[in-house]
């Protein structure tokens, strides 16, 4: 068993390493860029809805009052014309990154820290590249994939986006199983 004290030095590149990789994913390689769609006519659609000054948050449309709303006819009627809407209001203004690219990569360290953990309490010192590649493997790759499916089955979000992120966390999960194998303590 090792403690998480003496993994400091994977947790911390590790991190480091899969924030470099995000941003070379996101920014050089460009295959999210479809991740989102603009709707027609945005520029009428933002106009049309600037007035309502909807707070940042989460919104659904139609949003039915209870469980007992949503078999109403008035309800199945809205939600036959539509539009049906999942959408996330961000903040307006100032479109700098800096604070979530800060979360990200606090993330990271969380990930990578989880990982440890895990790989330490099922290995001891000594252990093989191998073995501790596939458990920090294994468990980093839970951690950045597996909350991508349920905003695929419950929000709607586009299957391509899905599985580019599943892609995502393979090379993140890589880079963090990677890295603790080569540091892991002899």
């Amino acid at each position: 068993m090792v403690g998480l004290s003496g993994l400091w030095l994977p947790i911390l590149l590790s991190g480091v390493f899969v924030f470099i990789a995000s941003s070379v994913i996101h920014m050089a390689l460009g295959y999210h860029a479809g991740d989102f769609k603009a709707p027609p006519q945005q520029d009428a659609l933002a106009d049309a809805m600037r007035p309502f000054n909807l707070e940042p948050g989460d919104y659904m449309m139609p949003k039915p009052s209870s469980m007992k709303e949503m078999g109403t006819p008035e309800y199945l009627e809205k939600h036959r014309k539509g539009p049906v809407a999942i959408m996330t209001v961000l903040p307006s203004g100032h479109m700098g990154m800096g604070k979530q690219l800060g979360f990200w990569f606090v993330f990271t360290l969380v990930v990578s820290a989880y990982a440890a953990y895990l790989t330490g309490r099922t290995n001891a010192i000594g252990a093989g590249y191998l073995t501790i590649f596939r458990v920090a493997g294994t468990v980093s790759f839970g951690a950045y994939a597996l909350g991508q499916w349920p905003q695929w089955i419950w929000f709607g979000k586009s299957t391509r986006a899905t599985l580019l992120g599943t892609v995502d966390a393979l090379v993140y999960s890589l880079i963090t199983a990677g890295v603790f194998g080569w540091l892991w303590p002899r």
